[in-house]
Formats: C-alpha cells, sequence, structure tokens
C-alpha cells in the first residue's frame, strides 16, 4: 500500500515539473515576440500609476514608522536633557550661593582687619519683619561672647543695628529700621547731630538737626558715639556708617530741621554679619560710676580711674508770706 501512495506521489510530482517547464520554455520562446513585448510595455504603462501609488504609500508608511521611531527617541533624549538642564540649574544655584557667601565672608574678613574692635562673625538664621518690628536672629550668642547692647555691622562698616535679646547661641537684634531704634548720628560735612529713628519702610528719619546747619543730598551719615564725663558713652561706638541723606526738609519758622536717610546697609537681605563684643556704651558699670566730690571717698572712686562730680545745688523754694 505504501508502495502505491509512493508512486502516486512521484507521478504528481513528475506531472508538476512537466508542466512547469512546458511553460518556461512557452515564455522563453514567445518572450521575444514583438507582440509579447509590446503587451508587456503597456501593461507596464497601464499599471505604472498603480506601482507608483504602491510606491509611494510604502515610503509614507516607512517614513511614518522612522518618524514614530525617531519621536519616541527624541521624547526619551529630552527627558534625559530636561533631568540634566534641572540638575546643572541646582547646581549653578549651589555655586551662586556659595560665591555670595564667599564674597560676603571676605568682605567681612577685610572689614575684621580694618576694625579696633573685638569682633565676631555671624549670620542671619531668622527674621521678623511686622507691621511693628524689624527684627533678626543670629547663630551667636552668649557662649560666643555676645552681650546685650552689643553692635552689628555689615560688609563696609554699616550699623544694621543691636543686641536687644540673647541666649546662648543666638542673638535677637533690633536693627535700626525698627521703630523703636535710636541712633544719634552726625553728619559727615557739617558734622552736625540728630537722632536718627527707624521707619518701618526700612528708611531712616534724622530729626532735631540744628536749623542753621546746611545738610547736602548723598551726605553721610555716622554714629556720633558721644561721650560725656563719668564715663557715660553712646551705645554704639564713634564712625560707622548710618546712611546717606536722601531729603531734607525744612520750615522757617523751626529751630531745627530733618533729614531723610537711605540706609547704608540692605537691611532685608544681608546674611552675614559682625557683632562688636569689646564696646561698651551707655552707664559704666556702677563700680566705675561717678560719686559726689563730698562722699566722703576723698573726691574719687577707690579704683582712681572716675573723677567725682559737683552735684547742681538744688533750687531752694522761697518761703511763702503769712498773712
Amino acid at each position: 500500500m505504501s508502495t502505491v501512495l509512493a508512486n502516486r506521489t512521484t507521478r504528481r510530482r513528475g506531472i508538476v515539473f512537466t508542466i512547469l517547464l512546458a511553460v518556461t520554455l512557452f515564455l522563453m520562446a514567445f518572450s521575444s515576440n514583438p507582440a509579447v513585448l509590446e503587451v508587456q510595455r503597456g501593461l507596464s504603462f497601464a499599471f505604472q500609476p498603480a506601482l507608483r501609488g504602491l510606491d509611494d504609500f510604502a515610503s509614507g508608511v516607512a517614513s511614518i514608522a522612522t518618524a514614530i521611531g525617531e519621536i519616541d527617541d527624541l521624547r526619551t533624549d529630552n527627558a534625559a536633557l530636561r533631568s540634566d538642564n534641572e540638575r546643572l540649574e541646582n547646581e549653578n544655584a549651589r555655586l551662586e550661593q556659595y560665591a555670595r557667601e564667599n564674597e560676603s565672608l571676605t568682605a567681612l574678613l577685610q572689614l575684621r582687619n580694618g576694625l579696633d574692635h573685638e569682633t565676631v562673625a555671624a549670620r542671619v538664621i531668622a527674621r521678623e519683619s511686622s507691621e511693628a518690628r524689624r527684627l533678626i536672629v543670629m547663630d551667636r550668642g552668649e557662649d560666643d561672647g555676645v552681650a546685650l547692647g552689643d553692635a552689628v555691622i555689615v560688609a563696609g562698616g554699616a550699623l544694621a543695628g543691636r543686641v536687644t535679646e540673647i541666649g546662648p547661641n543666638f542673638s535677637k537684634v533690633t536693627l535700626i529700621s525698627d521703630p523703636t531704634s535710636k541712633v544719634i548720628g552726625q553728619l559727615s560735612l557739617s558734622g552736625k547731630s540728630g537722632e536718627v529713628v527707624g521707619q518701618l519702610d526700612n528708611g531712616l528719619t534724622m530729626g532735631n538737626i540744628d536749623a542753621t546747619a546746611k545738610v547736602q543730598l548723598d551726605e553721610e551719615v555716622f554714629t556720633a558715639g558721644i561721650e560725656l564725663a563719668g564715663g557715660i558713652r553712646s551705645p554704639y561706638p564713634k564712625n560707622l556708617l548710618i546712611g546717606k541723606v536722601i531729603d531734607v526738609k525744612r520750615d522757617a519758622n523751626d529751630v531745627v530741621q530733618t533729614a531723610f536717610l537711605l540706609p547704608a546697609a540692605d537691611l532685608d537681605s544681608f546674611e552675614t554679619a559682625l557683632i562688636i563684643t569689646d564696646y561698651e556704651g551707655g552707664l559704666p558699670p556702677i563700680e566705675e560710676q561717678p560719686v559726689p566730690c563730698d562722699s566722703g571717698e576723698g573726691g574719687v572712686l577707690p579704683s582712681g580711674e572716675v573723677p567725682c562730680y559737683t552735684p547742681s545745688p538744688r533750687p531752694t523754694k522761697a518761703p511763702t508770706a503769712r498773712p
């Protein structure tokens, strides 16, 4: 049975091969025939638009596929570039911050080298800018040698404020723009003094200036550092820059005038400062305060450093006449 099937398969293959060979010989015989060639050319011309359309369609499909692949690649590359750009922006911001800090610290170092006072460098760690107060908190306190009343200056020797509250490792500083701040300032050209008071808009006013003084615009104002007899002196060291005059208010009927100042320090944005730790202003310690010359202590304190003073005579009340 298997032999019969094998013979049938062989015969079928032989028949198919014979037919294909005959067709091939037929086509070879007639392919060079002019009529056949003309028919081939006609068919080719007739189907040429369709073939061109199919070719264009295939090219379009291939282009779309290529474009989709390129879009995916671009999307991936764009995401990578965006990530790199964000990383570089963060690094640039960090480097700019380091540069600002380095510049600020360099300026403070130069300022410290030119001062005759002992100082402690400090950073601003908090700000309080409300409708009523202008305060900052710095990262140095009693453990660093800072005391109440110490003056705070920034780059350029500009006065920023004064320590008004202190802890072991922090100091609260009342800025000169605070309404409670009062500094005796001195005009650089005329030498006249006045009371500099803070304004909430970070401006300053200098009042009680002698009306005869000629106040110039852009004239600088420094701390007067006034010292009185008996060791009493200003809470602020002398010659710290406060600001410059931007306007003057004069009244012909007043004996004083008022100047408006622009602070020399950028009170809203400074990040580092120096705290002067060796200046003692205000009243001297009790053991160094002068005593009356008739106090029985020989006219001077035991230390011999502070002279005595003569008390002003008290006014006597005139006797009332009896009726």
